[in-house]
C-alpha cells in the first residue's frame, strides 16, 4: 500500500502515519527525516539540500523529488510506504506521479486531516517545541502559507479519484480508526 498522508501543522499527521505505518506494516517517510539521513549520509542530493537549506533557501519542486526518488529506492520501501510532508506544491505531485508511473505504481489514497485553526493554534501552542514561530501570529501565518499553497496539491489528488478527507479532531485512535476506515481494502 503507497499512501499519502496530509494535513496542515499540528493537525497529527506524523502521529498517525506511524500508526498507520505499524498497522500495515510499510514504511514511514517522513520528509524532514528524509532530508536530516540524506544530509547525515553525505549523499550527492544530501550535499544539495544541505548547501540550499543553508543558505535560507526552500529546496527546489525537482530537488525534493529527487531525495522521495532516491528514498523510495531502498528495498524498506518495496513493501509500501506513507508519506507525510510530500508533495507540497502541484509541481511536487505531478512530478511524483510521473515517477510513480515510471516504476508502474500508484498511490493507493490521499488521506488529508481536517482540523479547525483554532483547535491546530491550541495544539502547536500547547505543543511546547519551543520553537520562535509557535506563537499565535506566527501560527495563523502558518496556516495561511499552508492553505494558499496546499488547497491545489487537494484538487490535484481530489480530480485523480484519491483524496480521503478525514476528520482530525478526537482522540489519536479516533482519529486512527477513521483514517483506516477511508482507505481503499487491498
Amino acid at each position: 500500500m503507497r499512501i499519502i498522508i496530509f494535513g496542515p501543522p499540528g493537525s497529527g499527521k506524523g502521529t498517525q502515519a506511524k500508526k498507520i505505518a505499524a498497522h500495515f506494516n510499510i514504511s514511514h517517510l517522513s520528509t524532514g527525516n528524509m532530508f536530516r539521513e540524506a544530509i547525515s549520509q553525505g549523499t550527492e542530493l544530501g550535499k544539495l539540500v544541505e548547501s540550499i537549506i543553508d543558505q535560507g533557501h526552500l529546496v527546489p519542486d525537482q530537488t525534493v523529488v529527487d531525495l522521495v526518488e532516491e528514498t523510495i529506492d531502498k528495498e524498506e520501501y518495496n513493501g509500501g510506504y506513507i508519506i507525510d510532508g510530500f508533495p507540497r506544491t502541484v509541481e511536487q505531485a505531478v512530478a511524483f506521479d510521473n515517477l510513480l508511473e515510471r516504476r508502474n505504481e500508484s498511490i493507493d489514497a490521499f488521506l488529508s486531516l481536517h482540523v479547525p485553526d483554532e483547535e491546530l493554534v491550541k495544539r502547536l501552542l500547547a505543543r511546547g517545541e519551543g520553537r520562535s514561530d509557535d506563537t499565535e501570529e506566527k501560527i495563523r501565518t502558518r496556516l495561511d502559507v499552508y492553505k494558499k499553497e496546499t488547497a491545489p496539491v487537494m484538487d490535484h489528488y481530489q480530480q485523480a479519484g484519491m483524496f480521503r478527507s478525514i476528520d482530525g479532531t478526537g482522540t489519536i485512535d479516533e482519529i486512527f480508526e477513521r483514517a483506516l476506515s477511508a482507505l481503499p481494502s487491498k
